[in-house]
C-alpha cells in the first residue's frame, strides 16, 4: 500500500513513525516543553534523525477535560512553526487541528496532512478537496471536555466501523479520494480502559477498509493506569509494537528513537513468520 502526497511516496509495507510536536503549554505529556523556535527545531531535528518520517504539529491540547482555544491563539502557535520547519527539513508535515482558519492557513503554507480529532464538514472538506492533502479521520465519542465521562458502546468495534464507513462516504462525496484518507480509531477519545485494549487487540478489524491505520497511544492513561506514569515509556513502546503487529501503518509517538528500535524487532519477527523452514 502506497500513498503519494505532493510528490512524496509513503510506502506502508512497514509502519511509519509520526513524531509528536506539541507547541502547547498544557498538553498532557509535554506541554510547555517546546516553547521557543530553537527548542522546536532541535526537537524536530532529533526526531527526524531518530527515524520519524512525519512530524505532527499540535497547537491546541485535546487531553481529557481540555477547553478550546481561540483561532488566533492556535494560528499564532502553529503557522510560524510550519514555516520554520519547511525552511529546514524535507519531511512530511501534519497539522493536528479541526479549525477551518487553521486548516486554510496551513494549506497556504504547504503542509501535507490534516490530522483532526473531529469529523470535518462543509467548507473544510471543500478546502481539502481542492488541495492535495492527506486527511486523517479519527473516531471520537463526545468532546475532549466530556469524552471520558462514562463512555459507553453497545458494540464497540461495530460502532467505530459504522462511523468510519459513514464518514468515508461523506468525504468521498466531497471529492476526497480514498487514497488520501487515513483512519484512526481514537485511543482515549471517548474510550474506557477496556475499550482501548479491545481496540488494540482487534486493530486488524479495521483493515477491511483497505486504508492506512494511524494509532496514537503514546503515554496515554490506558498505559499509566496500569503501570504508572513513571513507567509509561515501557508501556508506550509495548503498545506501539502490538499495534504494528496488528496492522498499524502510522504510529504517533513522543519517543521516536525507542519506537523505531522496537519496530525493527517487529519487522524481523513478521518477516520470519513468512519463512518456511
Amino acid at each position: 500500500m502506497n500513498i503519494i502526497i505532493n510528490n512524496r511516496t509513503l510506502d506502508f509495507s512497514n509502519p511509519h513513525v509520526m513524531g509528536i510536536l506539541n507547541v502547547t503549554p498544557d498538553s498532557f505529556f509535554d506541554g510547555g516543553r517546546y516553547n521557543t523556535i530553537n527548542k522546536i527545531i532541535n526537537h524536530v531535528s532529533s526526531m527526524i534523525n531518530d527515524g520519524a518520517s512525519i512530524i505532527d504539529i499540535g497547537g491546541e491540547s485535546t487531553r481529557p477535560g481540555s477547553d478550546h482555544i481561540s483561532v488566533n491563539d492556535e494560528l499564532d502557535r502553529v503557522i510560524p512553526v510550519i514555516i520554520e520547519l519547511q525552511k529546514r527539513f524535507d519531511t512530511i508535515i501534519s497539522v493536528n487541528t479541526s479549525k477551518t482558519e487553521v486548516i486554510k492557513e496551513s494549506i497556504l503554507t504547504g503542509v501535507n496532512m490534516i490530522n483532526s480529532i473531529y469529523p470535518l464538514d462543509g467548507e473544510i472538506l471543500k478546502l481539502i478537496t481542492d488541495s492535495n492533502l492527506l486527511v486523517c479521520l479519527m473516531h471520537i465519542q463526545g468532546t475532549p471536555k466530556n469524552m471520558q465521562v462514562s463512555p459507553y458502546y453497545s458494540n464497540l468495534l461495530l460502532e467505530i466501523s459504522e462511523y468510519f464507513n459513514n464518514q468515508i462516504k461523506k468525504y468521498e462525496k466531497y471529492g476526497i479520494k480514498r487514497n488520501r484518507i487515513i483512519l484512526d480509531p481514537g485511543f482515549g477519545f471517548g474510550k474506557s480502559l477496556s475499550h482501548n485494549y479491545t481496540i488494540l487487540s482487534k486493530l486488524s478489524t479495521f483493515s477491511k477498509f483497505r486504508l492506512p491505520l494511524l494509532v496514537g497511544i503514546s503515554h496515554k492513561s490506558m498505559i499509566t493506569k496500569l503501570i504508572g506514569a513513571a513507567k509509561s515509556l515501557y508501556g508506550s513502546i509495548t503498545c506501539a509494537a502490538i499495534a504494528a503487529i496488528n496492522g498499524a501503518n502510522i504510529i504517533r509517538v513522543h519517543d521516536v528513537a525507542q519506537t523505531v528500535a522496537a519496530l525493527k524487532i517487529v519487522k524481523a519477527t513478521l518477516a520470519a513468520e513468512k519463512l518456511n523452514y
